[in-house]
């Protein structure tokens, strides 16, 4: 069985300006099903662009990336589109809900775009219960901790039944208690129930966790504990 991600020779170069910048510099990569895999690196080393090349947010200019054995690069908008909404969950550090809605309006909002059916409640409400929610259904986020919020954001990435959840600094707003309980929860979902988890930090005692780790610096690989 092929990888679930494999990425070869991938480079991406930014204009700033006049300014040249080479975010990406020939990154290879493979990642299995299942596993639970921490890309580390300080601000500016690469890895947010990675994150949204492996999300199809954005496009390489060179290289190859095999999703699922097919390569991405050959997709045209729409099925870039369809993988997002249907194969990859989205976690971002700024939790990203809805201020005026509930938390569970903002878990099933996906399903608004991907398509509603009569599981879709029951879905959300097992997805509460599952990240230790329970009660806060009706909760607006201003209701909610922080530690709390990135629990529904992950939940509302859970949704659509992703087989890949992308998580971008998802402990970044968070005090070291709560960004210890966003990691290991993480780190659950992928030995617990099958998840291929990616998540980027900059941050070492978040991902301390992780089995699997890579440290980027100018746009490459490097040791993971020399990236700080």
């Amino acid at each position: 069985m092929s990888p679930l991600i494999e990425i070869t020779g991938l480079s991406k170069t930014y204009m700033l300006g006049e300014i040249e910048v080479r975010a990406l510099r020939g990154i290879d990569l493979k990642i299995e099903r299942g596993e639970f895999v921490a890309i580390m690196g300080a601000s500016g080393s690469g890895k947010t662009t990675l994150m949204n090349i492996l999300g199809c947010l954005d496009r390489p200019d060179a290289g190859t990336y095999l999703l699922e054995g097919v390569e991405v690069g050959g997709l045209d908008d729409e099925e870039l589109a369809a993988i997002r909404s249907r194969r990859i969950g989205f976690v971002f550090q700024n939790f990203n809900l809805l201020s005026r809605t509930s938390a569970i309006e903002n878990i099933e909002l996906p399903l608004f775009y991907s398509g509603w059916n009569h599981e879709s409640e029951k879905r959300a409400t097992e997805l509460l219960e599952l990240l230790g929610l329970r009660g806060c259904g009706q909760n607006h986020p201003n209701q909610l901790s922080g530690g709390q919020q990135q629990r529904v954001a992950i939940a509302r990435a859970l949704i659509n039944r992703p087989a890949i959840l992308l998580a971008d600094e998802p402990t970044g707003n968070l005090d070291s208690t709560n960004a210890t309980v966003i990691s290991s929860l993480l780190k659950s979902l992928a030995t617990d129930y099958g998840k291929t988890v990616i998540m980027v930090s900059h941050d070492a005692k978040a991902v301390e966790v992780f089995p699997i780790m890579y440290g980027m610096r100018d746009g490459r690989f490097v040791e993971a504990g020399a990236v700080a």
